[in-house]
This record gives C-alpha cells, sequence and structure tokens, in this order.
C-alpha cells in the first residue's frame, strides 16, 4: 500500500476531511481529487512508455529485481567470495604448503646452531615503495 493506512485510519481522515471542507464543498474537492488522480497515472504510464521507447530492447532483459538494494547482503557476497575457489588455488595450495614446510625446516636448522639464551639475528627491513605512497 502507498502510505500503510488501515481502514480505520482512512475513515478516520475523511471524517475530518468533511468536517473541515464542510459537506457543500466536499463534491468537488472530491473531483478534483479524481481528476488529479488520472493525471498522474496518465502521466506515469506516457513516462513508463518513454523510457521504453528510449532505451531500446537491451534494457527489457534486466532482471530489477536482481538489482534492488534491499537485497544486497554484504555478509553473503562475502561469504560467497571466500567460499568460492579460485582458479589454480590448489596449486598455489601446494606450493605454499612445500614453502611453509621448507621454511620450518630452515628455521628449525637455524636454532640449532644458535646457541641457548641468544637472539634471533635482526630480520631483513620491509620492503618500502616510495612510489605507491
Amino acid at each position: 500500500m502507498l502510505f500503510d493506512i488501515n481502514g480505520g485510519e482512512l475513515l478516520v481522515i475523511l471524517l475530518v476531511a468533511v468536517i473541515v471542507i464542510g459537506p457543500s464543498r466536499l463534491p468537488r474537492y472530491a473531483e478534483q481529487l479524481a481528476r488529479l488522480t488520472k493525471q498522474a497515472r496518465h502521466f506515469l504510464q506516457d513516462a513508463r512508455s518513454r523510457v521504453d521507447s528510449e532505451l531500446g530492447d537491451e534494457v527489457k532483459d534486466i532482471d530489477w529485481e536482481a538489482l534492488d538494494p534491499r537485497r544486497y547482503d554484504p555478509r553473503r557476497i562475502v561469504r560467497e567470495a571466500l567460499l568460492d575457489p579460485e582458479p589454480g588455488a590448489a596449486s598455489r595450495g601446494a606450493a605454499t604448503a612445500r614453502a611453509s614446510s621448507a621454511a620450518t625446516t630452515a628455521s628449525a636448522a637455524a636454532g640449532a646452531s644458535r646457541l641457548p639464551g641468544t637472539a634471533p639475528p635482526p630480520a631483513p627491513p620491509a620492503p618500502f615503495d616510495d612510489e605507491a605512497t
């Protein structure tokens, strides 16, 4: 419904309109309201037909309900993005597993050669790209 008015509220509005406008002027205002409603309906139909004719046939296949912002759910979008496997993810996963096992082996070998209680060697500085900022 346009204004979300139930029957009781509509009855109260009509009663107030009869009291404020008066029974002598009420038919004239009702006639003007009917004419205004018909003009609005004609305007909307004309605008809809003009939009359809100007945009052409390529727009007729668009699913407008899918583009409704009320259907936008960021949780669903993130969930689908995280759960969808990327192409080549299996080969990258195997390469990452091999690299992490090699790094664990190398760190274990480096830790064995260090004396207990000594600090590990300092890590190299993080790469900096001055063009990125």
